[in-house]
This record gives C-alpha cells, structure tokens and sequence, in this order.
C-alpha cells in the first residue's frame, strides 16, 4: 500500500498551512475544514455552480468553495464569492452580475475570525 502524500503545488501546500495556523490562532473551525477539504485530491475536490450559490447563500454572507466554482446558472444578488480555483465564463458573470470574488488569501486577511462565511459544496 502506498503513502498518501497530499498535493504536491507548493502554493497549495502553502495556503493549506496557512489556514491552519490561522485556525489555531483564531480558534475559528472554519478555516481547519477549508485546509482540509484542499488537501484533498483534485478529483474528489467540490465543483460547485453559480447557482447553488444564489440559492443556499443568505443575505450578508459569504460563499466559501474550497475547489471549483463553474459557471452553470446566474446570480441575482449581489453575492461575494471566495474560491480556490474559478473557470474563466464564471468570473465573467459574476462581474456581470456586480457581484465580487475574492481569493481565499483575500478572505483570510478580510476576515480572520470567518464571521457570516457558508463553506458550500
């Protein structure tokens, strides 16, 4: 049986050990469960669609997809959307919709205590 090495992306690994030290700085939970659905592997990872957002995401909250947000859907809110990786058609209409997108080091910076955040996927 062979060894699970994790992902091998240098600025993955990185992030993933900066979420972490920030959990445990924080207390905050969040950021522990975003590190560890990244150090999963690619294909097991969560894709998620502009349209899951706009229904599960309440007013004032942020949408957390620690994978792949893709472009099926539209958004009729103004939503702010953090992601580890985005397709390039769902960052044209989440500018077209006047929505924002935020990286996860942006978040983590923003907001280090993950108040009104929604991990979804």
């Amino acid at each position: 049986m062979t060894k699970r090495t994790g992902p091998t992306n240098q600025t993955l690994k990185l992030l993933i050990r900066e979420l972490k030290k920030l959990s445990s700085k924080n207390n905050v939970n969040l950021w522990k469960r975003i590190a560890s659905d990244l150090e999963k592997p690619t294909r097991i990872r969560r894709k998620v669609n502009l349209y899951k957002i706009d229904k599960t995401l309440k007013d004032g909250e942020t949408a957390v997809v620690p994978g792949k947000l893709l472009s099926i859907g539209n958004l009729t809110k103004k939503r702010e959307i953090v992601a580890y990786q985005a397709s390039e058609a769902a960052l044209k209409k989440i500018q077209a919709s006047g929505s924002s997108f935020m990286t996860l080091q942006e978040l983590m910076h923003k907001n280090p205590k993950g108040n009104k955040v929604r991990i979804i996927g």
